[in-house]
């Protein structure tokens, strides 16, 4: 059986790079006819930096602060089509030298996803030494920061692969809707992985670029410092349950997870806690919620393997620009829609004035330090273990006795034919989905040549 899978995956991979090589002449002809009135084009760039945004309110301060001086530089000194970007954020957007660039990849996993590719891909930059640089606002969990804050992150969570239950049906033991995929109880490690689920960074990185940017002088808001204050559950005889909440903002490390869903609500929290908690074995801890992070890493992951960018020279940054849950005694409503927190304009400034010291900071020790790259010392890459090592979370670690079940055209994960162990089963997997990608990736890269 699995060797039908794989013969069929073969088959469908030579295929496609066939058909691919097929059109190429005819995209080749398109894409050099569309480029040729943009000078940048003759030439690769290869940025030391490149920015990614979501959207515009955190690209604005990037391309509008030109004439700090304290400052890069310009970014709109050169503009780059990329071919298959977001047409909204069709551009690339850097400095004469080349040396910092930016681009808005939109909002949501699949338009990230998408760009982010779209860009890697586009064989219009040397992106073999790059740092990327993913900045953008999120909401914060207030057991761990408060409004406004910076925080870096080493793990990026996909907690939207999950089944979902109307809450108001579930059994009066669960405290959530959300159950594991594969499992059949919410604290249930998940049987059926997809493999985006967790990515690991760089953590020696992540600790840099938190040394250039703890020194930033952080903005806030006199709305935001009275909301906080809603926190504050001290009483006489215990200490506020939400500490982290109640103090002025700051830069810190802390994880992020990723969902298309922008929730709002102490029982979603919590079970986004435990989630987390659960889907790393204890190692990542629930900071900031933000809705693209891990198809951004994805993309950057594929690239990866095919040597286009090095995976351990990414950076996610996140600002909080909202609590994801109420303060006690208010409601998720009035959390999501009816009470200003005041902390979007503030969190847009911190994560420009705390990414521009990471910016300089990896420029002006270039030669001595970051040209090189920073060696990553704790396992880097996704679930799978694509990129080589082994990961410290997922199955086959504290949950070797929860065997990953691969699920098939009946719909059937309990079959004993099925019942392999998650090595078994990634190594398989990664086998056909690494063919079928390089395979497919190699096709594009002729289109786009």
């Amino acid at each position: 059986m699995q060797l039908r899978i794989f013969l069929g995956a073969l088959w469908w991979a030579f295929t496609c790079l066939a058909a691919c090589q097929k059109k190429r002449s005819i995209h080749a002809s398109r894409l050099a006819t569309e480029s040729a009135p943009q000078d940048p084009r003759s030439k690769v760039v290869a940025p030391k930096v490149f920015i990614i945004t979501m959207f515009p309110p955190e690209a604005d301060p990037w391309l509008k602060n030109s004439g700090n001086p304290n400052g890069i530089g310009s970014l709109l000194d050169m503009n780059i089509t990329i071919p298959g970007a977001s047409p909204l954020f069709p551009q690339a957007h850097c400095l004469a030298s080349g040396t910092v660039c930016l681009m808005t990849i939109g909002e949501g996993e699949i338009n990230a996803a998408s760009t982010m590719t779209a860009l890697l891909l586009s064989h219009l930059f040397d992106l073999t030494k790059t740092y990327f640089l993913i900045t953008g606002i999120a909401g914060v969990n207030p057991n761990h920061g408060t409004l406004s804050d910076v925080a870096f992150a080493k793990y990026a969570v996909q907690i939207g692969l999950q089944y979902e239950f109307d809450a108001r049906e579930v059994p009066g033991d669960w405290r959530t809707g959300y159950v594991p995929l594969g499992a059949k109880h919410p604290d249930l490690y998940p049987t059926s992985l997809y493999g985006t689920e967790v990515f690991e960074l760089n953590a020696n990185l992540r600790d840099a670029a938190y040394d250039f940017a703890v020194g930033a002088a952080m903005n806030d808001s006199g709305i935001s410092v009275d909301y906080r204050q809603n926190y504050n559950t001290a009483t006489a005889g215990s200490a506020s349950r939400f500490k982290a909440a109640l103090r002025t903002p700051g830069v810190i490390k802390g994880d992020v997870v990723t969902s298309d869903v922008y929730f709002s609500g102490t029982l979603l929290g919590e079970s986004i806690e435990k989630f987390v908690t659960l889907i790393t074995n204890g190692s990542a801890v629930y900071t900031m919620t933000a809705q693209e992070d891990n198809a951004t890493l994805n993309s950057l992951l594929r690239a990866a393997m095919l040597d286009l960018v090095d995976f351990s020279r990414v950076i996610i940054m996140r600002g909080a620009a909202d609590f994801d849950r109420p303060y006690p005694g208010s409601s998720c409503l009035d959390n999501l829609f009816g009470i200003k927190q005041g902390a979007f304009d503030p969190s847009i400034r911190n994560l420009y004035t705390s990414g521009m010291m990471v910016v300089r900071g990896i420029l002006g020790e270039w030669e001595g330090r970051y040209e090189r790259g920073v060696e990553a010392k704790n396992y880097i890459g996704d679930l799978w273990g694509n990129l080589g090592g082994k990961p410290d979370f997922g199955p086959g670690r504290q949950h070797s006795d929860n065997p990953v079940q691969e699920r098939g055209l009946d719909g059937d994960t309990d079959s004993e034919t099925r019942n392999h162990s998650i090595l078994e089963w990634v190594g398989y997997k990664s086998l056909v989905r690494g063919l079928a990608f390089n395979t497919l990736s190699l096709g594009m890269v002729l289109i786009l040549n």
